[in-house]
Formats: C-alpha cells, sequence, structure tokens
C-alpha cells in the first residue's frame, strides 16, 4: 500500500468533509435528537458518497463524471427539493420524535439519506479534481493499487471528520434541556430549508 497516497486521501476526505453545510447540520441536529450513533450514520453515509465520487475522479472514469456533469440540474434539483422536504420535516418534529439505536431501519435511512443527498451534488467531482490537482495527486489510472489506496482514504478522512463531529456534539446532548431540542429543530430545519431553496434557485433551467 502506498502510504504517500493514503495520507493524501485522508487529507483530501476530511477536507471535502468539514466545510459545514446541509449535511453537518443534519449530523448536528441527529446527534443531539437521536444521539451519536444517529449522527455517526449520517456522516457515513456522506463520506460513502465522497468514497464513490473520489473513485470517479481516481480512476479517472470520464465517461461516468461527463454523465454526471451533463445531467447535474436534475440532480441538484432533486437534492434540492430533498432537501426542503428534509428541513421542513425538522421543523416540524416534536422533541418526542426519536430513532432508536435497535431499529435497523430508522437508522438505514438515516444513512441512506445523506448519502443520497451527497450523491446529487456531483460538482463534488470538480472539487475532488482540483484538490487531487493541488496536492499533486494526479490520475491515478494508471495505478489501481494507488487509486484504491487514495479511495480508501477518502473515506477514512471524510469518516473521521464526522466521528469527531458527531462525539462533541454528543457531550452536550446530556446538557440539552427538553424544551431546547424543540427550538434545535427549528433553527437546524430552517437552515436545512433555506440550503434546499439556494440550491433550487441556483438552478438555470
Amino acid at each position: 500500500m502506498d502510504t504517500a497516497f493514503l495520507v493524501k486521501g485522508l487529507v483530501i476526505g476530511f477536507s471535502i468533509a468539514a466545510p459545514v453545510g446541509p449535511i453537518g447540520m443534519l449530523c448536528i441536529r441527529r446527534t443531539l435528537g437521536d444521539g451519536r450513533v444517529a449522527g455517526l450514520l449520517s456522516g457515513l453515509g456522506a463520506a460513502t458518497a465522497d468514497a464513490i465520487y473520489g473513485c470517479i475522479a481516481g480512476f479517472g472514469v470520464v465517461f461516468v463524471s461527463t454523465i454526471l456533469l451533463t445531467q447535474q440540474v436534475w440532480l441538484r434539483l432533486v437534492g434540492g427539493v430533498f432537501l426542503c422536504y428534509l428541513g421542513a420535516r425538522t421543523f416540524l418534529a416534536s422533541p418526542e420524535e426519536r430513532i432508536s439505536a435497535t431499529n435497523p431501519l430508522g437508522l438505514a435511512g438515516i444513512y441512506l439519506s445523506t448519502f443520497f443527498l451527497t450523491l446529487t451534488n456531483p460538482m463534488t467531482i470538480i472539487s475532488f479534481a482540483a484538490i487531487f490537482a493541488a496536492l499533486g495527486v494526479g490520475n491515478t489510472s494508471g495505478s489501481y493499487i494507488s487509486a484504491v489506496t487514495l479511495v480508501v482514504g477518502v473515506f477514512v478522512g471524510s469518516a473521521l471528520w464526522w466521528l469527531i463531529l458527531s462525539s462533541i456534539v454528543s457531550l452536550f446532548r446530556s446538557k440539552l434541556k427538553p424544551g431546547w431540542l424543540k427550538w434545535v429543530n427549528r433553527l437546524s430545519g430552517l437552515v436545512i430549508l433555506g440550503f434546499g431553496v439556494l440550491a433550487i434557485l441556483s438552478l438555470r433551467l
């Protein structure tokens, strides 16, 4: 295994995940409302999608990336609508609505929702390509081992950020009074809804 590619993948995955956006807000809200497992699963869904996009960029799969970028308007529209749905649902959620850590269907939904949202932003491929170039990674299509190592690093780096974020936020969960969670739901719901509206308004159909 090429350690240099693994380290670069870690840096890329962490830097892609770290900026706080709609996924970050979902992770924070779900950690506060449903616990650290729910928050971490939210992040792992995004980390999986990041790894897929990193795989496309790392292996130089031009055909797939071209299709995704060509259809980005519809993908972002679907993602924006889904964000609006999640934002409205979060805003209206009562503090009593919690997902049990023993409910596999509920936990699967948490994971899949952030996985889907991250996949609906094909511009992530451009972000990966830019960071690859900045770190001198370049196209690894000539070496499958290097490409796989890079993708593993991307996933681990992204997952590491979500583990850190959910762990830190979970420290405040026990101090959160029941009445405050309602306002957490409303605030995070409005922010997520705002991201969805901005995504839709940014489209040029």
